[in-house]
């Protein structure tokens, strides 16, 4: 899994990582050396010692990186400004064995944003998966949930994992089609 474009690291402090594709926990300790195969999102997919581990960015430190900033609103927000900034949220989540977000992967069916009694937003995301049994599914959830949690005015997101209809490669955008050599 090593590529040329790999970047070496070792790791400077425990930090708890998730094994690809299985979806384990595993502590990793300080030391440990690797590479970084894939940044992207403010995650990253680390190779060490023969497997491919998730760590996430609250961790970035670990790796010797700086975690990324929270989102802001401009200060004349308006609902279509939160939408965007939902969105630009959801398209930080990557499936850590494909180098594309979950959005452009055509993994989003819906996203509903309605206005609660206290003013905050109540975000609702369908979303589904390439392939039903992936161990990954419950972190890439997370994910999406724990990112659009961080928009200012949202007060709860709700993420479900569906499987109707079925992700087939027509739901990836045309960009990502293009990237992955599936274009049809």
């Amino acid at each position: 899994m090593y590529h040329h474009n790999s970047e070496p690291v070792t790791l400077q402090r425990d930090c708890m990582a998730t094994l690809i594709p299985d979806g384990y926990e595993i502590e990793l300790p300080q030391g440990s050396i690797g590479y970084i195969t894939q940044s992207l999102g403010g995650s990253f997919t680390v190779y060490v010692d023969g497997s491919l581990f998730r760590v996430a960015g609250v961790d970035a430190d670990a790796l010797g990186k700086e975690p990324l900033a929270p989102p802001e609103l401009p200060d004349d927000f308006g609902d279509e400004d939160v939408e965007q900034v939902i969105w630009n949220q959801i398209k930080t989540c990557y499936d850590p064995e494909i180098p594309i977000n979950v959005a452009d992967l055509g993994l989003i069916y819906s996203c509903k944003i309605e206005k609660m009694e206290d003013g905050k937003r109540q975000v609702g995301i369908e979303m589904t998966l390439t392939a039903p049994g992936c161990g990954m599914g419950e972190i890439l959830v997370e994910d999406v949930r724990s990112k659009v949690a961080l928009v200012p005015t949202v007060g709860r997101v709700h993420v479900e994992l569906v499987f109707d209809p079925p992700w087939d490669r027509s739901m990836m955008s045309e960009e990502a089609q293009l990237q992955t050599g599936m274009m049809y």
